[in-house]
């Protein structure tokens, strides 16, 4: 028994000593940096700002203050302390709590100022001592360029000097910040030719969602816009501008750009030859086609738009099966030439014929209902049936329904196959007589009497309802 409870303490000694070892060794840690406001107009009442950092350490915190530091983008600098606010001061406290304010001047610079605290230390009792890093706040808004920091803005206006597009990325040139965006690619060449359009979007990267990229033109004979593309007029030097507009946030961004613009991109015009039919014997099988060239792409390929038919390959074309083959030419759109028209060329893949045998009744009687079709093709194939006098008859799979007097007429399909060419045929059957009305009978009450009317359409007298 004496043995188990050396054991119990050994084991409770040994969590209790890699609880310790968890929390040894260890800088101090920052629970949060607060600072009220964070956004701040020169022009309000009051520019004071209140700050609060909360550090933590198992051994306690030795410093007594530290010096904060606010930086603009031009090095424009703030400074204070921030103090801690345990009193009497307690260096053994785990959890202290770090005060400080600043009165920011009015004749100071708009921008966002970002925040740096110097280093805490923990109290050096715990037989070690550590340090934070420079202590700063995470991202508190969705700004870009400004995520963080304290804004100073004067009238409303941050005047934020930022980024807010980047390119263009054309003609080798890469604009210092990459995006991972469709837009953003470099192999994206924009057309300097009479009758195109530039499109900013595509050349450019927005990074604030909230603005617009806008273009200017500085030559309007040789390039005009509507502000947000710029259309090339005529040959010359073209000058513009591609640009946010200035905010509340941001000043103005601006790109300026000079191309020349050359003659217009040319349509090519292909020249298509007959492709005599073709017999469906022997297939598959592969026929050669004629050759069709352009300065603008060299040789010019087909595509089949009919693959079931015929499958293009280079200068031939493989046959698979009966019907009409649809070949497809056309050149690609290139920085001098634009796309070709679509040239179409037709042939057909002869099938072999084949015969249908459709005899139905000249007349039949509508009191018959219904009558059964029968048709036969030489191929034995399927045969299916339709008929175009819709209200006098319709069809239900090989059913002829027999709906009025008239003249029904009905056609007999077969479709054909890869081999054998589709065939029809269509026979009239004239529908005679008509339909007999059918009588019923109904039982009309009202209190204890009783009524019974017949008729094809029967209905209760007055007063009477029908007996359910």
């Amino acid at each position: 028994m004496k043995s188990r409870v050396i054991m119990t303490i050994l084991v409770v000694s040994l969590s209790s000593l890699h609880s310790n070892l968890s929390h040894a060794f260890q800088p101090p840690k920052v629970e949060s940096f607060q600072f009220t406001p964070n956004d701040l107009d020169l022009t309000s009442v009051e520019t004071k700002v209140d700050f609060e950092l909360v550090v933590s350490h198992p051994s306690g915190v030795e410093n007594i203050s530290t010096l904060l530091t606010l930086t603009n983008a031009n090095g424009d600098t703030l400074v204070t302390y921030l103090t801690r606010s345990d009193n009497p001061i307690n260096f053994s406290l785990s959890k202290v709590t770090f005060k400080g304010m600043l009165i920011v001047p009015r004749n100071i610079a708009t921008g966002v100022y970002n925040l740096k605290a110097a280093e805490i230390r923990n109290n050096s009792s715990a037989g070690y001592q550590y340090s934070t890093d420079i202590i700063q706040p995470g991202k508190i808004r969705n700004l870009p360029g400004a995520e963080s920091g304290l804004l100073i803005r004067n009238g409303g206006d941050l005047n934020l000097n930022y980024d807010t597009f980047v390119g263009p990325t054309y003609e080798g040139y890469r604009a210092p910040i990459f995006l991972d965006t469709l837009n953003y690619n470099s192999s994206k060449v924009p057309v300097w030719k009479v009758g195109e359009t530039f499109d900013p979007s595509k050349y450019y990267e927005l990074r604030v969602p909230t603005l617009q990229l806008r273009v200017e033109s500085k030559t309007i004979s040789t390039c005009s816009t509507d502000g947000s593309l710029l259309k090339l007029i005529k040959e010359g030097t073209c000058s513009f501008i591609v640009f946010t507009n200035k905010s509340k946030d941001y000043i103005k961004k601006e790109s300026n750009q000079t191309v020349t613009i050359s003659s217009a991109r040319a349509k090519p015009q292909l020249t298509m030859q007959a492709i005599p039919d073709q017999n469906i014997k022997n297939i598959p099988k592969s026929i050669e086609i004629f050759r069709v060239y352009t300065a603008a792409q060299g040789w010019i390929f087909p595509t089949s738009a009919t693959p079931r038919v015929c499958v293009a390959n280079g200068f031939y074309v493989n046959l698979i099966g009966g019907g009409t083959c649809e070949l497809i030419f056309q050149t690609s759109e290139t920085s001098e030439y634009l796309a070709s028209d679509l040239y179409k060329v037709n042939f057909e893949v002869v099938r072999d014929a084949q015969t249908i045998s459709f005899s139905p009744p000249a007349t039949v009687n509508l009191s018959a209902k219904t009558l059964a079709l029968s048709a036969t093709a030489s191929s034995g194939g399927v045969i299916t049936y339709q008929t175009t006098s819709t209200g006098i008859c319709s069809i239900t799979g090989s059913t002829l329904n027999l709906l009025k007097g008239g003249n029904c007429a009905i056609t007999a399909t077969q479709a054909g196959t890869a081999t054998l060419a589709p065939i029809s045929t269509t026979a009239t059957v004239m529908i005679a007589g008509s339909i007999v009305p059918t009588k019923k009978t109904i039982s009309c009450v009202k209190g204890n009497k009783t009524k019974k009317v017949s008729g094809t359409n029967p209905k209760c007298p007055k007063g009477y309802k029908i007996k359910r």
